[in-house]
């Protein structure tokens, strides 16, 4: 089915959905029952999420000059936000004294709270002063409407291209970035957790195999080969 799939340019999600959509057709609208019927459902991918380098980070946000572009892009890096979190953000969501962001009703409509460093909160005061944004931390060309998803990921993929890195991302992985730096400098998978808003640990887990805190270790036998052939 794989090599099918390829040659149609098809992915895995498409073909579930058009399955599903079917199964749906047949019984509620058509009121026939097809459970019976053998339809192969291809494998869920298993796809590793992009993940950036503190260094690329820094290296990123240092290429964006327009204030208000870098805050959007340091507080979703800062908080690990989803983009549809970072838009809805108003004023009194922030708590710089408890270095913390309260996202309300983010996936699964659940409130949490993330943390928020002091370089981003230094940065955001700069911002807040210069803009003065009342109804929304970032308003859209309407003061009285939140910036879209589309323009943030706008405001990314000009910055990635400025930097000169050269990796199709999007603004999310920011936030995969913002879970792996901690994983790798020590914090445990149950406080990644609650900062992400996963519902389950099993998605928070998936940062393991990207993060390269045990891996890093790992002496590369090549490195010994060459050694000691050159001696």
């Amino acid at each position: 089915m794989a090599a099918q799939l390829a040659e149609r340019k098809k992915s895995h999600a498409y073909v579930s959905q058009a399955l599903s959509s079917i199964k749906f057709l047949f019984k509620h609208v058509l009121r026939q029952s097809i459970d019976s019927m053998d339809i192969p459902r291809p494998k869920k991918e298993q796809k590793l999420p992009q993940v950036l380098s503190q260094a690329e980070v820094a290296k990123i946000l240092s290429t964006v000059k327009n204030l208000k572009h870098r805050s959007i892009l340091i507080i979703t890096y800062s908080s690990g936000l989803r983009v549809g979190e970072v838009i809805r953000l108003t004023l009194s969501d922030l708590h710089p004294d408890r270095k913390l962001v309260r996202i309300k009703q983010g996936k699964g409509k659940k409130d949490r709270y993330s943390l928020i460093s002091d370089t981003a909160m230094a940065v955001l005061n700069e911002y807040i002063t210069y803009y003065k944004p009342k109804k929304w931390l970032f308003s859209g060309e309407d003061p009285e409407t939140h910036i879209s998803e589309r323009t943030v990921q706008v405001i990314f993929k000009n910055a990635l291209a400025k930097s000169g890195i050269n990796k199709d991302l999007s603004v999310h992985s920011l936030r995969h970035s913002f879970a792996t730096h901690l994983l790798e400098s020590g914090t445990d998978l149950r406080y990644i957790q609650e900062l992400l808003g996963h519902q389950s640990s099993k998605t928070t887990e998936i940062y393991t195999h990207v993060s390269n805190k045990d891996l890093g270790k790992i002496k590369n036998p090549l490195d010994s080969i060459w050694k000691n052939d050159q001696n």
